[in-house]
């Protein structure tokens, strides 16, 4: 038997230390707050939650220990499958007046491509039933992680019910934090406030604030424009859009020869001394011999290979001299005229601003209430867990819960990571690397590097699975942010003036982040016939 492996001291004195003040902690919070929901799940789900009896959803749910603690979770235990659960809250709950939404979860295997986010679920009247939960069942909101190809990133959708349309709207925030690179417990929050904003908190520190009627946070953005562009607006003919125009009045100069040459021969040039003008360039190889069994009529009349002539090595040169080409001095091309101001120019035409027919004013949204809270996720990795589901009206009610039931399990979790780091002698590499990746992704998270934050993900993500290549992983990103922030303070060529029918200024619309996935570059394949057998040079017939 191997020798077993000692638990650190400070590792079992902190064990004792969480266990005993998180105890007080969570039973003094949990006898005053007013929570609206928490699932600890320290009991089996199985009579309180309802599974998807959908065919789609094979995936297993268990009521499993979190690695590492005695405290339990709700478990994805399977690799390659979907999930859905589902659990009914007692009343529905109004997000109208500020809500405070949070969950945690450990992504114990890490997570290459699947989700592990919470749907707010709409009052069954909406037209869905627990043991049919889907992907189409309608919510409220979505929030939470999720990570695949293209996407890195927290969640926060809303639906909203247009009141023009009456129909059901998703709006997606912009520019959402992306999800914790590690295999540690997080805990998630979103704080919906009266006032109209929303607060992502990851771990406790804040990751995002936005606006719920704001265009800038939203997409598309809740309220649509006051103007759009008129659709039975129509350019007119004489509408002139060119800034310049060739001038008119220019004449060809009586000298410009358009028929001249690019180059012409360069009749200063002399041969030089040396030159071996008997010589080839190449000669036969006098060491190459007739293969004994080449066949004449089959493969024709054998060859030697060439090789270079070893006499030229020592010349200036071999062969017939030619003179060289150089830059005709008299060329000058097609002639052009110059181009001038055009004075018939009008700008860069487009239709008028009218009102917008779909336009609508809110003070706030109009939330449905939530009245279930549901897991429908598609993962290829097992081990997600998911535990301590939170509904609250106070964030501080979400503040002590973090405290009690979700930071100690992360401070034994980060102590045992420092511990691993440390015995296997490469705490001060690994410590390194944890930072710089977390503050790559950070940097990532930049609004103005949106565009571009799938490219530099898939260099963090190739850093993290060759930790030896760190540095190169850092000069290549250095490189690419460089490129881009030049690129957009230098880059592109000023537009000219966009010239409006109306002073109406319509409001921006704002253009869809969905992340796109990547495309692959599909490989060509060249086929050749290859001849019956290998032979040396043949002079052709």
């Amino acid at each position: 038997m191997g020798e077993r492996k000692r638990i650190p001291l400070r590792i079992f004195a902190l064990f004792l230390f969480v266990s005993a003040s998180s105890f007080q902690l969570l039973r003094a919070s949990h006898d005053s707050d007013d929570a609206i929901f928490y699932e600890s799940f320290d009991e089996d789900f199985v009579d309180r939650w309802i599974v998807s009896q959908r065919d789609e959803y094979s995936g297993v749910w268990k009521h499993a220990k979190s690695e590492g603690h005695d405290d339990y979770g709700l478990l994805v235990s399977e690799k390659a499958r979907k999930y859905a659960i589902v659990k009914e809250l007692d009343e529905a709950v109004s997000l109208k007046d500020g809500t405070v939404l949070q969950f945690e979860t450990r992504l114990q295997n890490g997570l290459e491509c699947g989700g592990a986010y919470l749907k707010y679920l709409r009052p069954q009247d909406a037209g869905w039933k627990p043991k049919e939960f889907d992907n189409e069942s309608p919510y409220s909101i979505m929030f939470g992680p999720d990570k695949c190809g293209a996407t890195n990133k927290v969640h926060f959708i809303f639906k909203h019910k247009n009141p023009k349309s009456g129909e059901y709207v998703e709006h997606h925030l912009k520019h959402p934090p992306s999800v914790p690179s590690d295999k540690l417990s997080h805990v998630y929050t979103a704080i919906l406030k009266p006032d109209n904003e929303v607060q992502i908190l990851i771990d406790g520190e804040q990751k995002k604030k936005a606006n719920f009627l704001s265009a800038d946070d939203f997409e598309p953005p809740l309220i649509p424009p006051k103007t759009i562009p008129d659709p039975d607006d129509k350019k007119p003919e004489d509408w002139d859009e060119r800034e310049k125009i060739p001038d008119p009045s220019a004449v060809k100069p009586d000298d410009w020869d358009e028929d001249a040459p690019v180059e012409i021969l360069d009749e200063e040039a002399e041969k030089p001394e040396g030159w071996l003008d008997d010589e080839p360039e190449e000669i036969d190889d006098p060491e190459a011999t007739k293969p004994e069994d080449w066949d004449d009529e089959e493969d024709g009349e054998w060859e030697a290979p060439k090789i270079d002539n070893p006499k030229c090595e020592a010349a200036s040169g071999c062969g017939e001299w030619k003179r060289p080409m150089k830059r005709n001095p008299a060329y000058k091309g097609k002639w052009h005229a110059p181009l001038i101001e055009n004075p018939a120019y009008k700008g860069i035409w487009k239709p008028r601003d009218i009102p917008n027919p779909a336009y609508f004013e809110l003070k706030k949204p109009d939330f449905e209430p939530i009245a279930a809270i549901g897991i429908e996720i598609w993962t290829m990795q097992e081990g997600i867990l998911f535990d301590n589901i939170l509904i609250a009206k106070d964030d501080k009610i979400a503040e002590s819960y973090r405290e009690t039931t979700w930071k100690p399990k992360f401070s034994v979790e980060k102590e045992k990571q420092k511990e691993e780091e440390s015995e296997s002698g490469s705490n001060g590499l690994a410590g390194f690397q944890k930072k710089v990746f977390d503050l790559l992704y950070k940097i990532a998270d930049i609004p103005f590097l949106s565009a571009y934050k799938l490219k530099i993900h898939n260099l963090i993500e190739k850093g993290q699975e060759h930790p030896n290549i760190t540095v190169g992983i850092l000069v290549a990103l250095i490189v690419v942010i460089v490129s881009i922030f030049f690129s957009i303070i230098f880059g592109g060529k000023k537009k000219p003036t966009r010239v409006e029918k109306t002073n109406v200024e319509p409001a921006e619309t704002a253009t869809n982040q969905r992340s796109g996935e990547n495309e692959e570059n599909k490989e060509k394949e060249e086929s050749s016939s290859a001849p019956p057998r290998r032979r040396p040079t043949r002079r052709e017939n």
